[in-house]
């Protein structure tokens, strides 16, 4: 058992990059992840897999720099002598850079422990975002020039190595998710609702949740309209029942793919955008956003043309709309991320440019 102990311990050193290497990859590697899993919030379309794909193989490999690391600086952690006022930190970011990787890859194969009301796919992504400060603060105090980073042509193959071996990891946790009964996870990671959640106590059959903190008292729909504005010829007002409050004048098939981890489809009843932007009478020459607007300030913009396909609901499952789901009318956006499906919609604007400033709006709406 020993030979075989000392065997592998020699195979793992002989394939380890120089020190500087790997302590630059993990840096990089924790950046890759950040932006590619903020990103992939915002990727509802298979054409976006690539996003989840790089996240998911960037993960693994970091995991292997990070055991690479860890037992390279083993004898300096145990080792009291050895700390300095850096050294606290530096085991914590280990910790959480661990908590994440592994709540990851429990989420792929299948797994979710939720804690208070977040899935384990909240906890990672909350993990990874704490990641952040703890690397600046990490490099703060270990930090050493990329010049000085002895990349030769040995180190740049295995580090390649690491990389291919995190894909073919990829796969196999993949694998193992569909043979543990996962086949119904989409590729954005998200589950069906049924799998998380007690759908049959849910509005609608499907959870109730809110972005950050929009959370508004119910609307009233004798006094509630819609309101057209922008580059339109003629501005409307629209109140409940001209929006197909009473009885939808369309129907959309649509999977809601909630951030959260979840999805479900569901079909929606409502009115089309674009027979909102028609009846208005759209600026053809200068239209190229459609922004909708909540009664809490959130709101989101979308390409006229992917708005004109998709729908202001007033209804789900020939059901109106129950006020946790966004009543009396929200936006059902195909494609998009549920995050994007903005509720208790009140205003739909025309505009020539898009909203630069919706992610920040988007943070504070609801906060008084």
């Amino acid at each position: 058992m020993s030979r075989l102990r000392g065997a592998v311990v020699r195979s793992l050193r002989a394939s380890e990059p120089p020190a500087r290497v790997v302590d630059w990859a993990i840096a990089v590697s924790v950046a890759v992840e950040v932006v590619s899993g903020l990103y992939s919030f915002t990727r509802g379309t298979p054409s976006g897999a690539w996003v989840f794909w790089l996240h998911s193989t960037v993960g693994l490999t970091l995991a292997a720099l990070v055991a690479f690391k860890l037992y390279r600086v083993r004898r300096r952690v145990t080792t009291a002598a050895a700390w300095d006022r850096f050294t606290p930190l530096s085991v914590l970011q280990a910790v959480v850079t661990l908590a994440s990787l592994g709540t990851g890859v429990f989420w792929v194969l299948g797994g979710n422990v939720p804690v208070l009301a977040w899935t384990t796919l909240n906890l990672h992504v909350g993990l990874g975002l704490l990641l952040v400060p703890l690397v600046l603060w990490h490099l703060r105090g270990r930090y050493h020039s990329p010049r000085d980073v002895d990349l030769d042509r040995r180190a740049a193959l295995r580090t390649g190595a690491l990389l291919v071996a995190g894909t073919v990891a990829w796969r196999a946790t993949e694998t193992a998710d569909r043979v543990l009964g996962g086949a119904g996870r989409r590729f954005t990671g998200s589950k069906p609702t049924g799998d998380l959640y007690d759908t049959e106590t849910e509005g609608g059959g499907f959870p109730v949740t809110s972005w950050v903190a929009d959370d508004p008292d119910p609307v009233d729909r004798e006094s509630w309209s819609l309101s057209v504005r922008g580059l339109v010829d003629q501005e409307l007002d629209l109140p409940f029942e001209a929006i197909g409050g009473g009885d939808p004048d369309a129907e959309l098939a649509a999977t809601l793919d909630c951030t959260s981890g979840w999805y479900t489809h569901q079909r929606w009843g409502g009115v089309r955008v674009g027979d909102l932007l028609d009846s208005a009478g759209a600026d053809g020459e200068r239209a190229r956003y459609v922004r909708f607007t909540s009664v809490t300030g959130y709101r989101w913009s979308l390409p006229i043309d992917e708005a004109r396909e998709a729908l202001v609901a007033t209804h789900v499952r020939g059901e109106p709309l129950s006020h946790g789901h966004g009543a009396p009318a929200r936006l059902v956006a195909p494609g998009r991320r549920g995050f994007q499906w903005v509720k208790w919609v009140e205003s739909v604007e025309v505009r020539e440019r898009g909203d630069a400033m919706q992610w920040l709006v988007t943070l504070l709406s609801g906060f008084d």
